[in-house]
């Protein structure tokens, strides 16, 4: 199928393929329109044939050919549907991400469509919530957080957590009932949490203080209101004397925006031909990429030339960021990334990796949740959807979500001055039992270097790993 799916322009085939078939429809329904044939189309086939009118659109998009791209656009918003299969929902929201990229070449009407989106806290507090119910992904993580907590802090008696992104009371719910039955007793525990957003930090102190009185634990909560990148450490009051731990979900990527805009600042910009010849793509590359992620299972390595090298003489701000965690001196710090390679420098090179990584996400989802589902629904859209806006839509400090492989965040923490601390074995254990009870087959965890990365079927998704000062 991939020989007749995939020709070369002026192939003598007497057959045509569905996609070259596709290209020579008209998309105007009022003219012979195509919609029968399409709804008859097998998954297969329009899962690739949307891989590739995508990556030929992003070209277009690239090379700044916006009449082609609209064209492009135009077919595939007649295969792609929010409420579909995998690769239908998937190309909902690449075809919105890449709508908006263009829509940026007019920036007045860019901002007039968007300047009265907002999403409310509660919203944003629903989605978190839909996120943490429907994957097993946070739960492990604080399952193999808590225990290196526990274990790191035996015996002290003054602790105190830093949580950098404080919008989920259950984990520490669980850690106090953990520290209340220690042999020693529990510590006085304060925990510092850190969210932009001051009713979500009030809720969780309310939360919070209340089981620690159920269970007559002497604690304190500590809420900052401020944004990552904004973060003042003397806010953080770690007091000497108090045993420190560190937890950063989900957050350290955004800090590397930091580093592009302190570039940005100080290499003169590219040539319009130079990026040009970066981002443009021949027609038989693309094929080829197409046929990678559908048919052959394409899984970007490491060394490909998608993966974002790390630059330590240009991380500037990220390394600070990590050089005032390092001098806090936390006996453990906590981190749980996304697993991916969606650093990459091109609009191609995003484009590629993160239609592999969410076409895992959303089968993740395909195979647990009904299509009709509207919890579904608002995970794929209001948390996903939005991701890959911005890895698409976005270039410079407003693309925050620059997520990278663990052997990444291994060099710089590594180069920062922290030591590794291997996730322990009982600690594994109780993630690997979570999992089994989970009810879905096709979640993994393995182990990389006293690390884990959590998997769906074979693909890397998330990974934990722990860190300590080192003097």
């Amino acid at each position: 199928m991939r020989s007749s799916m995939f020709q070369e322009e002026g192939s003598s085939s007497v057959t045509s393929s569905p996609l070259q078939f596709f290209s020579m429809m008209s998309v105007s329904p009022s003219i012979g329109s195509p919609y029968t044939w399409l709804r008859e189309m097998k998954s297969e086939e329009r899962g690739l044939c949307l891989i590739h009118l995508l990556l030929t659109c992003a070209k277009h998009v690239a090379a700044g050919s916006l009449e082609n791209a609209n064209i492009t656009l135009e077919q595939i918003s007649q295969l792609a549907s929010p409420d579909g299969d995998t690769m239908q929902r998937i190309a909902t929201y690449f075809t919105e991400a890449l709508a908006d990229r263009m829509l940026k070449s007019w920036p007045g009407i860019h901002r007039a469509l968007n300047s009265t989106k907002m999403v409310m806290v509660s919203e944003e507090m629903l989605v978190k919530k839909l996120f943490l119910e429907l994957f097993p992904f946070l739960k492990v993580a604080y399952i193999l957080t808590n225990q290196a907590i526990v274990e790191a802090m035996e015996g002290e008696k003054m602790v105190h957590i830093i949580d950098l992104n404080a919008s989920e009371p259950m984990q520490w719910i669980a850690l106090l009932q953990v520290l209340n039955v220690r042999p020693e007793g529990p510590p006085h525990l304060r925990i510092t949490g850190v969210h932009q957003q001051k009713e979500i930090l009030d809720q969780m102190a309310h939360k919070l203080s209340e089981e620690a009185e159920k269970l007559d634990i002497p604690f304190q909560f500590n809420p900052v209101v401020s944004k990552l990148e904004n973060l003042d450490f003397d806010r953080l009051r770690v007091k000497t004397g108090e045993a420190l731990a560190i937890s950063s979900f989900l957050q350290l990527h955004s800090l590397l925006a930091l580093d592009d805009e302190a570039l940005r600042r100080k290499s003169p910009l590219m040539s319009k031909n130079s990026l040009q010849k970066t981002v443009l793509m021949n027609q038989s590359m693309l094929d080829e990429l197409s046929e990678k992620v559908m048919v052959n299972g394409y899984s970007p390595s490491h060394d490909s030339t998608s993966s974002s090298p790390v630059s330590l003489t240009a991380s500037i701000n990220s390394e600070s960021f990590l050089n005032a965690l390092w001098a806090l001196s936390p006996k453990v710090m906590v981190v749980a990334e996304q697993d991916f390679n969606h650093n990459g420098s091109t609009l191609m090179e995003r484009l590629l990796e993160a239609l592999y990584s969410y076409a895992a996400l959303f089968d993740c989802l395909e195979s647990t949740v009904s299509r009709a589902s509207l919890e579904r629904f608002k995970v794929e859209n209001m948390l996903f959807g939005k991701e890959i806006k911005n890895i698409i839509a976005c270039e410079g400090f407003e693309r925050k979500e620059r997520h990278e492989k663990l052997d990444k965040w291994f060099q710089r923490l590594d180069f920062t001055g922290f030591g590794n601390v291997p996730l322990s074995y009982f600690g594994m254990l109780q993630a690997r039992r979570f999992l089994q009870t989970y009810g879905c087959e096709g979640y993994r965890m393995k182990e990389e270097n006293g690390c884990v990365v959590i998997c769906w079927q074979d693909r890397s998704l998330y990974s934990i790993s722990a860190w300590r000062s080192r003097k």
